[in-house]
């Protein structure tokens, strides 16, 4: 196997962060993993595996091995006539598989529309946008277990999905390398949620029907205008989790700060975690190239030669700052390395 070394990861991480590995090799089959196995660099160097880096926050040059994971493929298999399975290997990037769905008028997948990253990760942290999660329309994935050295299948009842949870994060982190994800989606009669955010107020503004094809035109709308392109400016989209918290710690809060914004969850309230840092005072906040997005105020930015040290320390910086305000925990949602 051919493992380049000192490889600079600036092009393979959306925040644009120029830290380097000690050893790197890019993987295009999936029967190279148990060969990777085998090898010496992989057995005597920790291990980061790497999927889009949309979801990575690198604070220091790696000292070990990163694989890039770039398995490709699409399919469809028609299940009747109102039912349909759409399979993507790992290395896909999540929004183009999105598109193919909707040009076979699958129903399911369009509120996630242009969320960052490959289909591989998705699944991890049960990827999630405008009312709709992974979890919704999961059906199995196929993963490498790297402890065994054997292949698995994963359904919807081994994955213990959680708000951006999956035993992938959990018991099982660092176990499996996911492979593919497969979906079950409609063919007809969609289910159509355009009540979430200001979905149903785009598609007005454009004159659209709710279809599944315009409501992804209105959430790419949506994302667009307020979300940065980490091809313009490094990000890694929502930085931090939506923080849930019990009835009565909203009703506490909704009595101090009557314009507060969450939505009703299962364990009692989400809250908006953007109007909270933007409460707070932290929106389009800049030190030197780190700072916070000066339309959302969720997404960390690298204006150019940010550290990821510094974007580290920001975030913790805000997440001080916002328990000092509300009392509430905020949690990142990215991985820090």
């Amino acid at each position: 196997m051919h493992f380049q070394e000192h490889y600079n990861l600036k092009e393979l991480n959306t925040f644009g962060l120029a830290e380097e590995a000690r050893f790197f090799i890019n993987l295009e089959e999936e029967s190279q993993l148990p060969e990777l196995l085998k090898s010496e660099v992989y057995q005597n160097n920790p291990v980061l595996w790497l999927g889009g880096g949309s979801n990575l926050l690198l604070t220091r040059d790696f000292p070990g091995l990163v694989v890039k994971l770039n398995f490709k493929g699409k399919s469809v298999d028609i299940i009747n006539d109102k039912e349909a399975i759409a399979s993507a290997k790992a290395g896909e990037n999540w929004h183009q598989f999105v598109q193919f769905c909707l040009k076979q008028n699958l129903g399911g997948l369009e509120n996630l529309s242009l969320i960052p990253g490959n289909v591989g990760t998705a699944p991890i942290q049960n990827i999630g946008a405008y009312g709709v999660e992974i979890k919704d329309h999961f059906y199995r994935l196929r993963a490498f277990d790297l402890q065994e050295g054997i292949w698995c299948d994963f359904g919807p009842g081994d994955c213990d999905f959680g708000y951006r949870w999956s035993i992938f994060k959990g018991e099982h982190k660092g176990r499996y390398v996911i492979s593919e994800v497969q979906f079950k989606l409609s063919r007809k009669d969609h289910f159509l949620r355009t009540s979430y955010g200001a979905i149903q107020a785009e598609l007005e503004r454009l004159g659209l029907q709710p279809t599944i094809q315009n409501i992804a035109e209105a959430v790419i709308n949506i994302r667009e205008a307020k979300l940065p392109n980490p091809a313009e400016i490094g990000n890694s989209g929502s930085f931090f989790k939506n923080p849930v918290v019990s009835e009565a710690e909203y009703d506490r809060l909704k009595m101090e700060f009557p314009d507060l914004v969450a939505y009703p969850a299962e364990q009692g309230y989400k809250l908006a975690a953007g109007w909270l840092i933007e409460k707070a005072g932290w929106k389009g906040f800049r030190r030197g190239d780190a700072g916070v997005h000066n339309k959302q105020a969720l997404v960390l930015v690298n204006y150019g030669e940010a550290k990821g040290s510094e974007i580290k320390a920001l975030s913790e910086e805000i997440q001080e700052s916002i328990y000092s305000t509300f009392a509430v925990s905020l949690e990142a949602e990215v991985n820090i390395i």
